[in-house]
């Protein structure tokens, strides 16, 4: 977890950052401050960062509703052109910011580069959505009458990202809303918030005007709840566990503001008997275990058809056997280390509830303390065997390098366990049956179902959200978050030059 009383290593130099409120940078008006630890080697202080409160969340809402005016007025293309520049600058500092994710968050220096990627991707695709910005025209039932629908801004919108995707999950969010036409608020999360300030700085060096995008680091009970509370913040973003999600609408429903909930996930790749094995490993290896488990899309449950269950098991654990874990920085390094402390804690303790609900521990299930791993958060890749699909393994998610295989008899078995969780993001079979896949596209219960493929690897230019406890039923990246952030407003343009009333029996 982020510390605010570590030391930098003796004889390095270490940046103290500040928020950006209303184009300058300042501190937190209570002088407080906080540390981003690399987690892979806590000894190492990334930055020290403003520890906001309620004050700074007031500040940084009044520039952003003073900027709001003119920026809503900027012609769409205007506003696209600087979020293509942005793109362009990220993309020329691409491995700069993965360095520096990499030893902010810890995931291996080769997903890091794809998360700066995906960054690039969406502001490549959302700037050149500043030409389309489709509306709806319908005919009207009165002659001489235009009827449309517009899209226009909420006005200040509030931000909150999580830490696993520190670039790739604001951009999702700073991109289309800034795109639309409003302001922001922008509170990333307190593991990450040096990632966050180099997107920042990237979009104000693009050529963002002062007030549009404000930026305040800071912890979400005092400085993300401010923000949510805040009645002048029209609609909220943010991505985070289903815990905080949940409380992050019930206070906002008070405002009657716009929520977009994207929480968590305990997502099923499915094995059939007839699956391309080799393909299907390679699939389940990537899923459970890449960025160390910490996504909301993990293959965090293997449902496999006992006609392949011994032979998938038995290599999968020597695949994973031969996992490497370490620090991120290292091209030798397949999985980095956790966030923080608490998160390790929390691995562990499914490790022993798993132990205890009668599940196999086939390998790992140990918080990794050699002398490599002395000064960092690692977890050891773990698998589970012969569990119910009701343990609490089986259905909660964990966020970290769990996996738990789950055997099943036939398809309509396998689909009833993987629509047993409350969760319902990703989802993923693999077989060579066209007819069975085509059924389960339609009998998954999520937002997102891959064939012959893990259930990782979005792309930006499709939606991306799920259904159940994933969310509340709001989707983004793709057009869907144009959607996201903007409301509609209709239009009715008479040009009759007399009264026409709609709906009225003329006869």
């Amino acid at each position: 977890m982020v510390s605010t009383d570590a030391a930098p290593r003796q004889g390095s130099e270490v940046r103290e950052y500040q928020n950006l409120i209303g184009g300058k940078w300042v501190p937190a008006q209570s002088g407080r401050t906080f540390q981003s630890l690399n987690p892979a080697d806590t000894e190492e202080v990334v930055g020290v960062f403003p520890r906001s409160g309620r004050e700074d969340v007031i500040a940084a809402v009044d520039a952003a509703k003073s900027a709001f005016a003119s920026w809503s007025r900027t012609p769409a293309p205007g506003r696209a052109d600087i979020i293509l520049r942005a793109a362009t600058l990220l993309e020329s500092r691409k491995e700069e910011v993965a360095r520096l994710m990499t030893r902010e968050m810890g995931k291996v220096l080769e997903e890091a580069r794809g998360d700066v990627q995906e960054g690039i991707d969406m502001g490549k695709y959302m700037a050149g959505e500043g030409r389309r910005f489709f509306g709806e025209t319908v005919p009207s039932e009165l002659r001489d009458k235009f009827a449309m629908a517009i899209r226009q801004p909420f006005g200040v919108v509030g931000l909150i990202t999580p830490w696993n995707f520190p670039i790739a999950i604001p951009t999702w969010k700073t991109f289309p809303a800034l795109l639309a036409g409003n302001t922001i608020v922008f509170k990333p999360a307190e593991d990450t918030p040096a990632c966050a300030a180099a997107l920042v700085e990237i979009l104000m060096e693009a050529g963002l005007p002062d007030g549009v995008l404000n930026l305040v680091a800071g912890y979400g009970e005092e400085a993300g709840q401010p923000l949510v509370d805040d009645e002048r913040v029209r609609m909220i973003s943010f991505t985070g566990s289903a815990v905080v999600g949940r409380e992050v609408a019930a206070r906002a429903g008070r405002g009657l503001k716009k929520v977009s909930l994207e929480l968590g996930g305990k997502n099923p790749i499915i094995v059939m008997n007839d699956a391309d094995l080799e393909l299907a490993l390679e699939g389940a290896l990537w899923g459970a275990f890449g960025t160390s488990g910490q996504r909301c899309t993990a293959a965090s449950r293997l449902i496999v058809q006992r006609g392949v269950l011994d032979e998938f098991t038995k290599e999968l654990v020597a695949r994973t056997r031969k996992l490497r874990v370490g620090n991120g920085l290292d091209p030798d390094v397949d999985m980095g280390p956790v966030i923080n402390a608490e998160q390790l804690e929390k691995i562990h303790s499914y490790t022993q509830i798993g132990q205890h609900e009668g599940a196999d521990l086939l390998i790992g299930g140990k918080i990794l303390d050699g002398r490599e791993y002395s000064r960092g958060y690692f977890y050891s890749p773990t698998i589970f065997a012969n569990a119910g699909y009701r343990m609490r393994i089986a259905q909660e998610e964990i966020f970290g390098p769990t996996t738990v295989i789950l055997p099943v008899d036939d398809y309509d078995e396998a689909v009833q366990v993987a629509n047993s969780v409350e969760f319902g993001l990703s989802s993923a079979i693999y077989t060579r049956d066209v007819n069975r896949a085509f059924h389960a596209i339609h009998d998954l219960e999520a937002g997102i179902t891959y064939v012959n493929a893990p259930t990782i690897g979005a792309e930006i230019q499709l939606p991306f959200g799920g259904i159940k406890g994933t969310g509340n039923g709001h989707r983004e990246a793709g057009t869907s978050a144009i959607r996201e952030f903007t409301e509609i407003k209709s239009v009715y343009i008479d040009y009759s030059g007399r009264l026409q009333r709609a709906q009225i029996d003329t006869e």
